[in-house]
C-alpha cells in the first residue's frame, strides 16, 4: 500500500510538472473542466437570477396568491366587494408560510390632460400595503403614505408620466365610470403625483396607478370594511401550488383563490424553459470535459506503460493500478474545478455588485441588466456532480490497464 501511495504521488507530480507528451493534453483537459464549470455556474446563476427577478416583479403588482369574490370571475377590476372581516385577515394564522396579507381594490379609469389622455387601472391600497417590493423601483419622489385623512397622492410609472408629460408634484384629472355604466355621470377625481416608479415590466407599468383605497370605496359606494380582493405573499415561492390549495381550503365557499403562476401562465411557462436550457448546457459541458479527461487518461496510461508493467511484475492487482490513475484524474479534475469556481464565482459576484452585463433588448426580459443568483448548496452539488460524472466516464478507459502484460510493458518504449 505504501508503494502504491508513493507511486501515486510520483505520477501526480509527473503529470503536473514533467515536460512530456501528456503535459499539453493534461493542460487542455484541466482547461476544459475549468471552462465548463465557469459556463455551468454562469448559466445557473443567470437563469435563477432572471426567474427570481421576474417572479418578484409579477408578485409586486399581484401578490403571490389573490383571494376574491367568485362573482368577479378573475377580472382585473374589483366588481363585487369582499368584507375584511375574515379569519385570515390581517394575519393568516391557519396556514404556515404566509408572510403578509393586504387588502386592495382596482377600478379602471382615464387620465385626461389638455392635449392627451391615457387609460389606466387605479389600484387602491391602504395602510397595510407592503411597499418593500417597490423600494428598488422608485426613481423619483417618494413612496405614498395613506395614513390619516384621505390622500390625493398617487404613485405612477415612468412609462405613464412620460406619455402624459407629468412629473412629481404635478396634478391631473382622472375619470371613472359610475357603477360601470357609461350612461351615468362619471366620477371625476383630482390626483397629485408623489412618486414615480419603473419596474421595467411594461404590461404592468402601462396600467397601474396606485391610489388611496378610500377613493375607490367612495366611488363604488362601499363601506370602509369592504375591499376588492386580498393579496397574499408567501415566505417561499416554491410552495405556491401547495399553499394555494391550503388557502382555498381555509377560506369561505364564496371566495376564490388564484396564484400568479396560473394567472400569468405564459410568463411562467417562458421562464420555465430556462431550466431546460441550463440542463442542456450542463450536459454538454460535462460531456466535453469528460471526453478531454478520457483522452488525458489514455495518454497517461500509454506514457506510463512501463511503470504499469513493473507494478504488475511485483504483484499489484489491476484494480490497484487503475485506482492510481483514477486518483490522479480526480486530482486533475479538482484543479480544473478550483480555477473554474474561482473565475465563475468571481464573475457572478462582480455582476451582482456592478451589473456590467446588460441585455441588448431589456424590454423582452423586463429588466435592463442580467440578474444573477446562486446558492452555496447549488455550487457544492454542481462540483460534486461534475467530479462524480467525470470519474464515472473514466472507469471504462481505465480498463485498458488490464490488457497490459508485464513482459510487453517492460519492453515498451
Amino acid at each position: 500500500m505504501n508503494l502504491e501511495f508513493f507511486i501515486t504521488k510520483r505520477l501526480i507530480k509527473g503529470a503536473s510538472h514533467k515536460i512530456s507528451i501528456s503535459a499539453p493534453i493534461i493542460k487542455i483537459a484541466i482547461a476544459a473542466i475549468a471552462i465548463g464549470i465557469v459556463m455551468m455556474l454562469i448559466a445557473i446563476a443567470t437563469s435563477s437570477g432572471l426567474q427570481r427577478k421576474i417572479r418578484e416583479k409579477v408578485a409586486a403588482f399581484n401578490g403571490h396568491i389573490q383571494i376574491s369574490n367568485y362573482d368577479n370571475n378573475n377580472s382585473e377590476v374589483s366588481i363585487v366587494p369582499v368584507s375584511i372581516e375574515q379569519d385570515f385577515y390581517p394575519e393568516f394564522s391557519d396556514v404556515e408560510g404566509i408572510a403578509h396579507v393586504q387588502a386592495v381594490a382596482t377600478k379602471p379609469g382615464i387620465i385626461r390632460m389638455e392635449d392627451t389622455f391615457e387609460g389606466m387601472i387605479a389600484k387602491g391600497v391602504g395602510i397595510d400595503y407592503d411597499w418593500s417590493y417597490f423600494e428598488e423601483y422608485l426613481i423619483d419622489g417618494q413612496l405614498p403614505s395613506y395614513k390619516g385623512d384621505l390622500n390625493d397622492g398617487v404613485f405612477m410609472s415612468r412609462l405613464m408620466t412620460n406619455r402624459l408629460r407629468l412629473k412629481v408634484g404635478d396634478s391631473f384629472s382622472a375619470i371613472f365610470l359610475r357603477d360601470g355604466d357609461p350612461s351615468k355621470m362619471p366620477n371625476n377625481r383630482r390626483f397629485e403625483v408623489v412618486g414615480i416608479y419603473d419596474s421595467g415590466f411594461e404590461e404592468f407599468d402601462g396600467q397601474y396607478v396606485f391610489v388611496d383605497i378610500r377613493h375607490i370605496q367612495r366611488m363604488n359606494k362601499w363601506e370602509a370594511s369592504e375591499v376588492g380582493n386580498f393579496e397574499v405573499f408567501l415566505d417561499d415561492f416554491d410552495d405556491i401550488d401547495q399553499k394555494s390549495a391550503e388557502i382555498y381550503g381555509k377560506t369561505l365557499s364564496n371566495l376564490d383563490t388564484q396564484n400568479i403562476k396560473s394567472k400569468y401562465y405564459k410568463v411562467f411557462e417562458w421562464i420555465g424553459l430556462f431550466d431546460f436550457n441550463v440542463a442542456l448546457i450542463i450536459g454538454i459541458m460535462v460531456v466535453v470535459g469528460g471526453i478531454n479527461m478520457v483522452t488525458a487518461l489514455l495518454v497517461l496510461i500509454l506514457e506510463r506503460t512501463q511503470m504499469i508493467g513493473i507494478l504488475k511484475a511485483i504483484g499489484s492487482q489491476n484494480w490497484s493500478i487503475r485506482k492510481i490513475f483514477l486518483y490522479n484524474a480526480a486530482y486533475l479534475i479538482g484543479i480544473g474545478l478550483f480555477w473554474g469556481n474561482l473565475i465563475g464565482l468571481g464573475i457572478i459576484l462582480l455582476q451582482q455588485k456592478f451589473h456590467f452585463l446588460k441585455f441588448p433588448n431589456p424590454e423582452e426580459y423586463y429588466i435592463d441588466y442580467i440578474p444573477v443568483h446562486i446558492g452555496v448548496a447549488t455550487v457544492l452539488l454542481l462540483n460534486l456532480g461534475v467530479m462524480l460524472l467525470c470519474l464515472s466516464m473514466l472507469l471504462l478507459p481505465s480498463y485498458a490497464i488490464t490488457k497490459i502484460t508485464p513482459v510487453r510493458a517492460i519492453k515498451f518504449e
